[in-house]
């Protein structure tokens, strides 16, 4: 049934009706986290939607969360911002979506309107950017207030892989626009990506579109670098066994790589990037970093070198919504493990745990 608001107008959340309750993964502080029961969300705007979870996972970030690295995620917050469902209430104000759609959550809310959404920058929109799971309550429950539904969902194609569309919500665009756009791959390239979790794979898969000619993934889990090789990696080092930057030097000739894309959000993988790029490259940081790195403008002044610096706007996610329809990238292969919602704190264990349980993306069915 829809609920009517008027535009422009509110409602306070004190004047809801009491929809009971569901069960989410609540933050309570660096390193504490419980599975809870939490009120069901309401249509607070004319411009939200309430989705039913259907399918949502765990991020890398969140994991950065729970080890208090993101200060603006405060103790009582429901975490996560990436998922799948279907639309259960829509404010008078939504008119791309009815109750019952099948939809992908954008981990990026965008209002559409403001000076930043309309330059494209849907990150840094004055009434969204990267609000879900981190100042409002996320996926990682049985029920979202998604605000800006018009704007941060889109529809699931009738038949589509919706554990496959999960990974569009965040790590596809992700590594796509923060890594390989920002990086500015070439046909003919030597791309390097330092890590190879899911966000570091996404952007393996994604510069494939560019042709370069070589793609060097460095990580220190074997069992990632074998996946990275079936990805289209075309070199792998593990630089828990030998010295990564050598290494990577010993490759290509002497010369470094023209592209270096960040993935881990450490100062060590940071350092690698800007150890190996040539004259002429491009650093591209997607990383979350907790912590201050040390920026080498001693070495790097005179070296022509580009740093860029992103949170994913997702403005791809339409893009590479048809590559996956096409199966031109089969992002399906990233998920190693399923559980239920009520088996989130296993499946945290599982994630935080990704060399010794062999992880790289896990599913939750609520």
């Amino acid at each position: 049934m829809e609920t009517l608001v008027h535009p422009g107008e509110t409602i306070p959340e004190k004047n809801l009706p009491a929809l009971g309750t569901m069960k989410a993964l609540v933050f309570h502080g660096p390193g504490k986290k419980s599975f809870e029961d939490k009120p069901i969300p309401t249509i607070k705007a004319p411009t939200d939607a309430i989705v039913k979870i259907l399918k949502t996972t765990i991020c890398g970030t969140d994991l950065h969360i729970m080890k208090g690295d993101v200060p603006t995620v405060t103790d009582g917050r429901i975490i996560g911002h990436e998922g799948v469902g279907i639309i259960d209430q829509v404010g008078s104000g939504v008119t791309n979506f009815k109750n019952g759609d099948h939809v992908i959550i954008s981990c990026i809310t965008s209002c559409g309107k403001c000076e930043y959404c309309k330059r494209g920058m849907y990150s840094h929109c004055t009434d969204g950017g990267w609000i879900l799971g981190n100042t409002i309550d996320g996926t990682q429950a049985e029920y979202v207030r998604i605000p800006h539904a018009d704007n941060s969902l889109y529809p699931i194609p009738a038949g589509a892989d919706e554990e496959a569309l999960v990974m569009l919500s965040d790590i596809l665009p992700t590594g796509y626009e923060c890594g390989v756009l920002n990086g500015q791959v070439k046909p003919g390239d030597v791309v390097a990506i330092v890590g190879a979790g899911p966000v570091g794979l996404a952007a393996l898969l994604t510069a494939q579109f560019y042709s370069p000619a070589e793609i060097i993934m460095i990580d220190q889990d074997d069992n990632r670098l074998e996946v990275a090789k079936k990805f289209g990696a075309t070199k792998t080092v593990n630089s828990a066994t030998v010295n990564g930057v050598e290494t990577v030097m010993v490759l290509t000739d002497g010369k470094g790589v023209d592209v270096a894309i960040e993935a881990v959000g450490i100062p060590a993988t940071f350092d690698m990037c800007q150890s190996i790029i040539a004259p002429g490259g491009h650093i591209a940081n997607i990383g979350v970093h907790g912590k201050s790195v040390t920026l080498h403008l001693e070495t790097l002044w005179s070296q022509n070198v580009t740093i860029t610096t992103r949170l994913v706007d997702t403005v791809t996610t339409p893009l590479l919504l048809k590559t996956v329809q096409s199966k031109k990238i089969e992002p399906n292969n990233l998920i190693t493990h399923h559980f239920r919602l009520d088996q989130v704190m296993e499946a945290y264990e599982t994630f935080g745990n990704a060399a010794k349980e062999r992880a790289l993306k896990v599913i939750m069915t609520a």
